[in-house]
């Protein structure tokens, strides 16, 4: 009895291990009425060794109650596992009710078990287990395995889930590209590739089949999955950046669970802390060191690192314009190719005479030819090149020893660099044409000055004489004989002081015009009327600097120089006035004169430079000095030089300044103009190279946004130069016109030029002995 009560147990054992079921045994040893049911769910027969047998295959009464079967995709299979195998062919020797359970077990996995990797679709499967569990639910609807089953299908035990047909685990793809298969089954078998489609083929699928598109191709699992269209829609929310479900809101409303009507009190009665009104001074103090980190360079930002794209590794990289660490190549300078001269049988008119050759070996060796042309009659002829090693040689020592540079050359259009500019016929008016030629001198015209109310104009020749004219007619009004060559004139600001002055050698004369009513005569004479010569010197030297003469032959003031006078300028004012003598003397080159007083003073300031021209500020008490490097600003009430003004030309010749006051213009003799804004910088804003040839003069006009330069080459530039109020923008200057119609005499074109104080007419006085007037 005891041996067969240890067979028995044996058995048992080898039963529970071939299942993987030991709390199934532990269950079927207890006296719980339902034990037998584990047991019985893994010797049932599968879905389709039932139908084929066409009976209902259940466990004997004795052993559990009478319920139906389940289904083998809600149940899950056991395992076969390697290691049982021992087991099972022991189990099959011993009793034949193993082998048949054996069998029962794996005909179920190949048919019905979901966790069989070798079984067909899953759809199929499905449907298979539903009709299954409504037929087993049919019959036995009462019974209390069918209650059991139903609360085993609402469970969401993870045995429901559908194992992956392939079980190579998180092994990446890619291990398994050169070989014939791609993973195992369940039952360790190799999953053989199957053949992809062509492009043909797939294309013809999807004419066939309109709902191929639907497929997709499962690389794991080697299979074509089509997409349901609930799957569809999920993925097509997905793409919209939307939830995948439609019934899911990502704005819900907000639930206030806290009842409010009710609330007699706050929940906090604190009052409100100074953080929340005051700015914190410890944050600031911090963002205070890490902006003073930041400048001092103590923290710094990584900036990203550019990837080095492709290049052409045996290329040339002349080209590129990559920016590296070593010393990019730069190709040698190919030599040039022969020309005619280099010919075995030139041209005559490239062979040079004796007289030519003679005339070589009197250059330097530096410009002398490098090869004379000779004439053979053959290539027979020719000799052998007597220099060819020492050119060889030259150019050898050239390839090593001469530096290189890259020139970068920008492929840029030149109509993209002009400035965009306002057009002409916006900024009338301006002077266009020649209106009237005054005509009378008999040498070049060298100075030409306009009365305040711009009815009459004076000028100056070489002539020696001095002329006023009247505007509108032409008509030359008075004349005087000074004898000797005017250098200026200028005419007093004043429109009631009709009084010229006239620079000519070492003097300069003020002539009464003889303008006006007989009180405003009697006043310029008491003004002109001086009873002896005074002087007056501010360095207390014993000889004078400046003699104040009575003219009687001219009725006016004669104030005698050391040197000779270039330029007389009045001050808006009219009772002072400063000429310019170009010498060597640093403190009396520029001198300022008072008509009222008759006195005479230099001014107090050294001067870096010969003096070429002098100015009065048009609204404040300013002095500019033009030297023929720089200009110089002083201030004459605190006796203070207020800024220097760098031209950077080779010799400036004539400034003027703008009515505002704030901007000038300064002429050179290299055919330059400079714009400089004093409010800017020290530097010109702009410079105009417009002249081939030296400027004489430059001008702004009292009331209108004209300037103007004339110079050597005969014609005369009008300009719109645009001051704005607003210091923020730049001043606008706009070429208007080139004015023509004087002739060159002496290398001399136009001398002097001058605006009109209320009309936009110009005035120009050419060295060909005419004055012309430019109207618009």
């Amino acid at each position: 009895m005891t041996r067969i009560v240890t067979l028995f147990f044996w058995w048992w054992w080898a039963v529970c291990l071939k299942f993987n079921c030991c709390g199934t045994l532990l269950q079927c040893c207890n006296l719980n009425p339902f034990s037998g049911f584990y047991f019985t769910k893994f010797l049932k027969i599968g879905p389709n060794k039932e139908a084929e047998s066409g009976k209902k295959k259940t466990m004997p009464k004795t052993d559990v109650p009478e319920e139906a079967p389940f289904p083998s995709e809600k149940v899950p299979s056991p395992s076969v596992s390697d290691s049982d195998s021992d087991y099972e062919d022991s189990s099959a020797d011993d009793d034949e009710s193993s082998v048949s359970l054996d069998s029962l077990s794996e005909s179920e996995l190949e048919d019905g078990s979901p966790e069989n990797g070798s079984s067909g679709d899953l759809e199929a499967a499905e449907t298979e287990s539903s009709l299954d569990e409504d037929t087993v639910n049919g019959e036995g609807s009462g019974s209390e395995g069918s209650d059991l089953h139903q609360q085993g299908a609402e469970s969401d035990s993870s045995e429901d889930e559908v194992a992956p047909r392939n079980t190579i685990g998180d092994v990446p793809l890619k291990w398994y590209a050169d070989e014939p298969h791609i993973g195992y089954d369940i039952k360790g078998k190799k999953i053989k590739k199957k053949e992809k489609q062509d492009k043909l083929e797939s294309f013809l699928a999807n004419v066939d089949d309109s709902k191929n598109w639907r497929k997709i191709y499962d690389e794991y699992n080697d299979e074509v999955v089509e997409l349901t269209k609930d799957e569809i829609k999920l993925v097509r929310r997905l793409l919209k950046n939307q939830a995948p479900h439609s019934d899911f809101d990502p704005y819900p409303d907000y639930v206030d669970w806290y009842k409010w009507e009710d609330a007699k009190h706050p929940l906090s009665n604190a009052p409100e802390p100074k953080r929340r009104f005051i700015p914190s001074k410890w944050e600031a103090k911090k963002v205070v060191e890490y902006v003073r980190a930041i400048r001092k360079g103590t923290i710094t930002f990584d900036k990203p690192k550019e990837e080095d794209g492709p290049y052409l590794l045996w290329g040339d990289d002349s080209g590129s314009t990559e920016k590296s660490n070593h010393l990019a190549y730069i190709p040698a300078p190919k030599q040039k190719l022969p020309g005619h001269d280099e010919s075995y049988n030139p041209p005559l008119e490239y062979i040079p005479t004796q007289e030519e050759i003679n005339s070589y070996q009197l250059m330097f060796e530096e410009d002398r030819p490098k090869f004379i042309p000779k004439r053979f009659t053959s290539m027979r002829s020719i000799p052998a090149y007597e220099n060819a090693m020492k050119e060889s040689f030259e150019r050898c020592l050239d390839l090593y020893l001469c530096p290189r540079v890259r020139k970068k050359r920008l492929n840029i259009d030149p109509e993209s660099l002009k400035p965009k500019l306002p057009s002409r016929k916006e900024l009338k008016p301006y002077p266009i044409a020649c209106y009237i030629e005054y005509k009378g001198h008999e040498d070049a015209v060298t100075s030409i000055s306009v009365e305040a109310s711009g009815q009459w104009m004076a000028s100056g020749s070489s002539d020696g004489t001095v002329r006023v004219w009247e505007v509108e007619t032409g008509r030359c009004l008075r004349r005087w004989d000074v004898g000797e060559a005017v250098s200026c004139v200028s005419w007093n600001p004043l429109p009631d002081m009709h009084i010229l002055a006239v620079s000519l050698g070492q003097d300069v004369l003020l002539l009464n015009t003889c303008l006006g009513d007989e009180e405003l005569q009697n006043q310029i004479k008491e003004l002109l009327w001086i009873d002896s010569s005074t002087t007056s010197d501010d360095s207390g030297d014993k000889a004078p600097s400046v003699s104040w003469l009575k003219d009687d032959k001219h009725m006016g003031l004669r104030l005698r120089h050391f040197k000779t006078v270039t330029a007389v300028e009045w001050h808006r004012k009219g009772d002072y006035f400063s000429t310019v003598m170009p010498t060597d003397i640093l403190f009396k080159a520029v001198l300022i004169h008072q008509l009222s007083k008759k006195l005479t003073q230099k001014l107090p300031f050294k001067l870096h430079g010969l003096a070429v021209r002098s100015t009065f500020h048009p609204s404040r008490s300013i002095f500019f000095v033009c030297t023929k490097k720089s200009v110089r600003v002083y201030d004459l009430l605190k006796t203070k030089v207020i800024k220097k003004l760098d031209t950077g030309l080779r010799e400036a010749s004539s400034i003027a300044v703008h009515p505002g006051g704030d901007n000038l213009i300064v002429g050179s003799k290299e055919g330059k103009m400079c714009w400089f804004d004093m409010d800017l910088s020290s530097k010109p804003y702009k410079i105009l190279k417009c002249h081939p040839k030296d400027i004489n003069n430059v001008i702004f006009h009292r009331t209108y946004p004209l300037f103007a330069s004339c110079s050597d080459d005969c014609t005369a530039y009008v300009f719109h130069g645009m001051v704005y109020s607003d210091l923020n923008q730049n001043p606008l200057i706009v070429p208007l016109e080139i004015l023509r119609g004087h002739t060159s005499s002496n290398g001399r074109g136009i001398l002097d030029c001058k605006f009109h104080p209320r009309q936009p007419w110009l005035f120009t006085a050419g060295a060909d002995k005419l004055i012309k007037l430019y109207c618009h």
